[in-house]
């Protein structure tokens, strides 16, 4: 066990005792309204690509646990709320569907947690009298199962249940569902769970009309005299997620209930927005994502809790565009359904976790389907006017075979953009060439990542591809493209906040 624990040091910070025994981790939820959902082996392929070691289930998909099964993977299941009815009024439903869901599955598959419900107290509020019951089922069946000491059991709520919010210290819970929060809490403190919190800074940010500046939402730095100060603790606060999850501490704190831990199992920022969301931009999404990453695995924990961070889900893995409702909700995921980064996170300093870091693996590979003749026009620049080193696609040479134009063109484009360090704009070759998280070695033919020492460009600039250039057409192929935008620093607004 102590070898295992040495091992997830690499990527996981420890929470202090006083909270919870396990590692802080950051998880990221899988949504699967896609129109082109990739298949449970291809999406877990992801994960240990990604190194991703926690994801949350927004149900019990049995074709995704078994392909979760033996990954080493920690998985929260869920009850969707369209079963919780049944659940909540029967013990052998909810006994049943542990069984099923469960039990059937574990040790093989590693379920840690199971969500019971999603934000039912706000989406659901007639369902609010049976959500207690369907904990307590849920729990007496792995009790039953001699389950209990391994998987915890909870439920996910949304933000907007903690009133008066800002300073921390005055929040409180909606009183109305104090009926119910209160056994609730009971119920989490008594078995040793969490009390499941869904931050969203953004829609705080959107909601404020501009009393919430946009760098206190992003984790972006602040001096001293700009922070956000708590009158009553004087604690400063340097973030919304902060203050966010102190609200939900002072909001337990005022029903007299000290030693709940926070995990928040919900957040993120979308990329994409219509045109009253201006802010839903790929820069504004990587500098929250990566800033929240690195938050939590620092272990900087919150102004309440120093040092006690927060386990924290990023909502989402892929991008869905089947979500209803404004463009941003089709677009709050990391990759694409092709497993393609939507952008490239920023955590050169948060160790091996997510290989969509620009300090770790990306790979620039041919696309599927593209033009043979394109490729081809693509892959004689490379290897002519781009001063790529192709001698290993000789006959007889590591990577001649596949001898086929899109494999050739593959080993090329990943040479160029790896000896450009990966700069924005040098794989998409015209639309030919797209980044991806897998890597293209195979057999002897490896692709190192540090291509670079075989080009002569390491200390000079990009060659530019004109119409007169007869190894290509069209005419250029360092276009520039979205991950451009994503890589643009955004300046730091200056703002302050009256809190008298």
């Amino acid at each position: 066990m102590e070898n295992n624990r040495a091992l997830l040091f690499l990527l996981f910070l420890a929470v202090s005792a006083v909270f919870a025994d396990e590692d802080v981790f950051i998880g990221v939820n899988i949504g699967t309204e896609l129109s082109d959902m990739p298949h449970p082996t291809q999406v877990v392929a992801l994960l240990k690509a990604q190194q991703i070691r926690h994801v949350r289930l927004f149900n019990a998909d049995r074709g995704m646990l078994l392909a979760l099964a033996n990954s080493g993977i920690k998985v929260a299941v869920s009850v969707p709320n369209e079963q919780l009815l049944a659940v909540g009024q029967s013990n052998a439903t909810a006994a049943n569907w542990v069984a099923q869901n469960v039990v059937s599955h574990y040790p093989a598959t590693n379920i840690t947690t199971i969500c019971v419900g999603s934000e039912v107290l706000s989406a659901l509020p007639n369902a609010a009298s049976i959500l207690n019951n369907a904990l307590k089922f849920i729990h007496s069946a792995l009790v039953a199962s001699n389950l209990d000491r391994q998987i915890k059991v909870s439920t996910p709520l949304a933000s907007s249940i903690i009133l008066d919010s800002f300073p921390p210290s005055q929040a409180f819970f909606n009183h109305t569902l104090k009926p119910v929060l209160v056994p609730m809490l009971k119920f989490l403190q008594s078995t040793g769970s969490y009390f499941m919190l869904n931050v969203y800074p953004y829609y705080d940010y959107m909601l404020s009309n501009g009393v919430i500046p946009l760098d206190y939402a992003l984790f972006r730095p602040l001096a001293a005299n700009k922070e956000a100060v708590d009158s009553n603790t004087l604690l400063h606060y340097t973030n919304v997620f902060d203050a966010m999850v102190d609200a939900a501490y002072f909001a337990m704190l005022d029903l007299n209930f000290t030693n709940i831990p926070v995990m928040v199992t919900e957040s993120g920022w979308p990329s994409q927005g219509d045109s009253d969301e201006p802010d839903a931009t790929l820069d504004n999404a990587n500098t929250y994502n990566s800033n929240l990453i690195k938050h939590v695995l620092n272990k900087t924990g919150t102004p309440k809790h120093p040092g006690i961070a927060v386990s924290t889900y990023i909502y989402e893995l892929y991008n869905e565009d089947n979500k209803p409702g404004h463009l941003s909700e089709k677009n709050w995921g990391l990759f694409n359904a092709n497993g393609t980064p939507v952008y490239i996170l920023r955590l050169t300093e948060s160790g091996s976790m997510f290989a969509n870091d620009t300090s770790n693996q990306t790979y620039c590979a041919a696309k599927d389907g593209a033009d043979s003749k394109m490729l081809q026009a693509a892959l004689d620049w490379a290897c002519g006017p781009g001063k790529v080193d192709c001698s290993a696609l000789l006959q007889g040479e590591p990577c001649y075979e596949p001898d086929n134009v899109a494999a050739h063109a593959t080993y090329a484009f990943d040479a160029y953009y790896h000896m450009m360090g990966r700069a924005p704009g040098t794989c998409d070759f015209n639309g030919v060439a797209t980044i991806t998280t897998t890597n293209p070695s195979h057999g002897s033919c490896v692709f190192s990542g540090s291509l670079g020492r075989n080009g002569t460009f390491l200390n000079g600039t990009a060659p530019a591809m004109d119409s007169t250039t007869s190894s290509a057409s069209p005419a250029r192929y360092l276009n520039n493209n979205a991950y451009s935008t994503m890589l643009t620093i955004l300046g730091i607004l200056v703002w302050s906040m009256n809190l008298l």
